[in-house]
């Protein structure tokens, strides 16, 4: 065997080798990437998972065994004389009292009742077409309610404690489409944190991540035919 025939296996060794360390290194800097990752998600989700958690527990025992009571809303009631000429639908005048009342929060579902006969005191009667309005914040709500024809509607506003505010922020009562996009990224990061905990779990060695792979891909088959 010549010299060079003898230098074949060292050279191809010695690649073997070095292409060994670069998976090990390229590995290495993925690890650690994640793990930033993996803690930056943790600490967005832990700072609003407080919030939600806290409330989550007073909503789950609003009933048995703990009874937790959100306190009863303050609520006043007045009315108020409508402009001439009268609001012709429920959008014109919930714009009306908004500009003139300085009414905040969201604007709920307008229910609109069609007027309908009825029986009342044995006799036969039409009632007329009601409108119901409801303008909500967390902190607090209104009710409208204006039967068609008067000149006057009435509102009855409800505050709140602090802890159905509270409530009312964990369920999104009265808020913009920012605080919903806000919650889903809540959402996001629970997804994120455990994709990436399961990868620092596995370390990315190949027999940890087929147990991986084996166990969720149980559980998702399990829900599956659950709901299957």
């Amino acid at each position: 065997m010549t010299v060079s025939e003898a230098a074949v296996p060292v050279r191809a060794a010695t690649s073997n080798v070095a292409e060994s360390q670069a998976k090990r290194s390229r590995r290495a800097t993925f690890i650690k990437w994640l793990r930033n990752v993996h803690g930056w998600v943790g600490l967005w989700g832990a700072a609003l998972g407080m919030l939600f958690g806290a409330t989550g527990f007073v909503l789950n025992h609003r009933a048995e065994p703990l009874k937790i009571s959100t306190g009863a809303p303050h609520v006043s009631t007045m009315q108020a004389r409508l402009p001439d000429p009268l609001p012709q639908t429920p959008h014109e005048l919930a714009s009306w009292l908004r500009e003139t009342y300085a009414l905040k929060g969201r604007l709920g579902r307008a229910q609109r009742e069609p007027e309908h006969r009825v029986s009342w005191g044995g006799r036969e009667t039409v009632q007329p077409e009601r409108w119901q309005i409801t303008f909500s914040t967390p902190q607090d709500s209104v009710i409208v309610e204006y039967w068609k024809g008067n000149d006057f509607v009435t509102l009855k506003r409800s505050e709140n404690s602090w802890v159905a505010t509270l409530v009312n922020l964990h369920r999104g009562v009265g808020l913009s489409v920012g605080w919903v996009l806000l919650i889903d990224t809540i959402a996001g990061s629970l997804v994120l944190l455990s994709l990436t905990g399961v990868l620092l779990w596995t370390q990315l060695h190949r027999v940890k991540t087929l147990a991986a792979v084996l166990v969720f891909g149980s559980i998702a088959l399990a829900v599956w035919a659950g709901l299957a």
